[in-house]
């Protein structure tokens, strides 16, 4: 067994692979984050995302194009409750510089934004409507996770794991998700979301990352985290957020395979999972 770790896209990266020489593979999985995290990033002024942001039509390049539409996708898919116009929101609430560099408390937040913003995708040209901007952070480390397990997969089965969002291929993976359940994992997708990490203060109020976009806040629910499995990372990620959002109850009744989280620390698993 191989393993590498870094640091993109603001988190711990970690890359697994069952092969007795991989340094190629290795390589070009881990550039596919530190390629992907410079189109997408909205921390980088000068990625294609902030400079969409910046002018509110863009064309871009085919990754950027593509994980424009998988958010877009989710955000059809859900009925809203994912949606990549969140970014604002987001940065009212105080996360508007790369997380390390956020202030643990600060004066209290003055307000909110609006969030559903329309976006249209043409080909590579992307237009935002004005007064909306994008957030890509989590469907980019699921997309990133996605592209650097295609990557690696020719050495042998692999797992790639984006501080949360993993994505796998062949083998038999057993992952521990919290301390009493471990899942056994040989294709698809796993990703964690909840209100539990990156968490801050406004005016000693606990504010987390995780926007509803009905409110433009951070999001109220019954749950601590919610993990989920699906086809990929990228579903997985938006899935996670899904559920979170939701709620418990709503969450257990979606058919997704799911290990839902109270604040107490118990555990309800759902969608199929025993």
């Amino acid at each position: 067994m191989l393993r590498r770790t870094f640091r993109a896209m603001g988190t711990e990266i970690e890359l697994f692979v069952e092969a007795d020489e991989a340094d190629a593979e290795l390589d070009a999985a881990e550039h596919e984050f530190h390629r992907l995290e410079a189109l997408l990033s909205r921390f980088r002024p000068e990625s294609e995302l902030s400079r969409l942001n910046r002018a509110g039509s863009l064309e871009v390049s085919a990754d950027t194009a593509r994980a424009i539409e998988l958010a877009l996708t989710a955000r059809a898919n859900t009925g809203g409750v994912f949606d990549p116009t969140v970014h604002d929101a987001v940065a009212a609430a105080g996360y508007d510089r790369s997380f390390e560099l956020v202030p643990a408390d600060t004066a209290a937040r003055t307000g909110t934004a609006p969030c559903g913003g329309r976006v249209r995708v043409d080909g590579l040209r992307v237009e935002v409507e004005p007064g909306f901007h994008l957030d890509l952070g989590g469907i980019g480390k699921g997309y990133a996770a996605e592209c650097a397990a295609e990557a690696l997969a020719p050495a042998g089965p692999c797992l790639v794991n984006a501080g949360g969002d993993i994505a796998v291929r062949g083998g038999e993976w057993r992952i521990g998700v919290e301390e009493s359940v471990t899942l056994a994992v040989s294709a698809g997708g796993v990703a964690t979301s909840g209100r539990d990490r990156r968490r801050w203060r406004r005016g000693g109020v606990e504010l987390h990352h995780l926007i509803d976009p009905a409110t433009g806040a951070p999001a109220e629910t019954d749950l601590l985290r919610a993990t989920a499995v699906a086809e990929d990372a990228t579903q997985a990620e938006v899935a996670a957020k899904w559920l979170f959002l939701l709620g418990e109850e709503e969450a257990a009744n979606r058919g997704v395979p799911c290990v839902l989280v109270r604040p107490d620390g118990s555990i309800r698993l759902a969608g199929g999972l025993a």
